[in-house]
This record gives structure tokens, C-alpha cells and sequence, in this order.
């Protein structure tokens, strides 16, 4: 199945803590059904100390499910659901169903 989201992507989260915010997406994991979105899902985790880390609290983004987010409209920022279409040069391009507008240039 093609890809509805991929990296570099803006998206809009659905559910969750992060509910409402937006962010870009900087890694897809198909076979987990995750994506590494910056600025969402961001915890803060207890590191110890290694020879090239240092210690103490730091922030940190997790992976969050694909069925929590949506891509982003170009037109107005709000979710929506990905179709796929075929232009008459031949080229498959991902466009937004609530606006019709083209995701991919």
C-alpha cells in the first residue's frame, strides 16, 4: 500500500496527551505503524551518566501511533484524510480530500 504520510510531512495529532498540536514528521516506521513527529509526544527521561553522554533529566520525543495523526491541509491546517490520484503527465500524487489541494507539489 502507498505511503499516506511520510517524512517531512505536517501533521496535526488526532488524540492523545498532544491532542491539537502540530509538527513535522521526521521518521516513518511502517512495519511499528509509528512516526517520529518533532515537538509531540515529548517526555522526560532519567539518563545516566555514560563516557560520551552526561547525566541527569533530559526531554526527549517519542514515536506516535499513525492512527493518531492526519495530514495537515495546505490550504488551512486542519486534519484530513489522504487520497491518491494520477495526473495526466502519469505522475501518483497524494492530494487532500477535504480540500482537494495538492499535498505533493
Amino acid at each position: 500500500m502507498a505511503a499516506k504520510i511520510k517524512k517531512g510531512d505536517k501533521v496535526v495529532v488526532l488524540t492523545g496527551r498532544d491532542s491539537g498540536k502540530s509538527g513535522e514528521v521526521v521518521s516513518v516506521s511502517p512495519k511499528e505503524g509509528r512516526a517520529l513527529v518533532r515537538g509531540v509526544n515529548v517526555v522526560r527521561k532519567h539518563q545516566k551518566q555514560t563516557m560520551n553522554q552526561e547525566g541527569g533529566i533530559i526531554s526527549k520525543e517519542l514515536p506516535i501511533h499513525l492512527s493518531n495523526i492526519a495530514i495537515a491541509d495546505p490550504s488551512d491546517g486542519k486534519p484530513t484524510r489522504v487520497g491518491f490520484k494520477v495526473l495526466e503527465d502519469g505522475r501518483k500524487v497524494r492530494f487532500a480530500k477535504r480540500s482537494g489541494g495538492l499535498i505533493d507539489g
